[in-house]
């Protein structure tokens, strides 16, 4: 009777064994499950992560650059620059609802002082690394007005302008800026996508010097430039400015 209670209890405790083994080695198979799913959905944003910046960086890659054969005797001679109001023109890929066309263009009049002010800072920020100083684009706006040609920038000669404010340069910018997604819709879509969902527009951005002797174009920069939901005209400045840098004429 001992023998048979002894080998009915190994019986028992082999059961026991075999069921705690197989037990544990469910845990280990859902642990691993768990951790496979966390590595398969940190690869997948990564790779999206990849895929918006390659193509954010495609988009922003496009630029052009003129330089006037008369661009290194004439930059020399340049003491103090203006920096004109932004000739700026938003379109919509597909017009919003409610459209007004008033509140249309008070946004263009507000972003090409924006872009306008931004500029300077960033100019002025960096006063040391240029060859001349710029005119405080709150005098420039000022004098434009009292002169009657704020609103009339495009019916005057550089030329003429850098007399009116008595400058020996004007920078001439122009930003065109098409809108593809409202800022609700792409707040919405960086919570599911993160940046890849971001974007709200893609445009533009002109960047000229004219002389202010006989109003000749000396230089010309152009870049393609993204925008997205948290973009601010200084953040556009800023890197629009950091590819400027190697060929700004005025840089030391």
């Amino acid at each position: 009777m001992r023998n048979a209670n002894v080998i009915t209890c190994l019986c028992d405790c082999r059961q026991v064994a075999g069921y705690l083994f197989l037990h544990q080695k469910l845990i280990i198979i859902k642990k691993l499950k768990k951790q496979t799913m966390k590595l398969f959905k940190i690869f997948t944003t990564l790779a999206l992560c990849l895929m918006a910046a390659g193509s954010f960086a495609q988009f922003e890659g496009a630029k052009e650059v003129y330089k006037s054969p008369k661009l290194g005797t004439e930059i020399p001679k340049h003491k103090v620059v203006a920096i004109l109001p932004f000739n700026t023109s938003i379109v919509y890929k597909r017009p919003p609802k409610n459209y007004d066309a008033d509140a249309h263009k008070a946004e263009e009049k507000s972003l090409s002082t924006s872009l306008q002010s931004s500029m300077y800072t960033f100019l002025l920020r960096k006063g040391g690394d240029y060859s001349c100083s710029f005119q405080d684009v709150e005098r420039t706006n000022a004098v434009l007005k009292q002169a009657g040609v704020y609103d009339k920038l495009d019916e005057i000669t550089q030329d003429s302008l850098c007399k009116i404010l008595k400058v020996d340069a004007a920078i001439k910018c122009k930003y065109v800026y098409e809108k593809t997604a409202s800022e609700g819709a792409a707040i919405a879509k960086t919570v599911l996508f993160g940046s890849l969902g971001s974007k709200t527009g893609s445009g533009g951005l002109t960047m000229q010097v004219y002389n202010g002797n006989d109003g000749d174009l000396l230089w010309r920069f152009y870049k393609a430039m993204n925008d997205d939901v948290f973009s601010s005209s200084d953040e556009l400045i800023e890197r629009m400015m950091r590819k400027v840098a190697r060929n700004f004429p005025y840089s030391k």
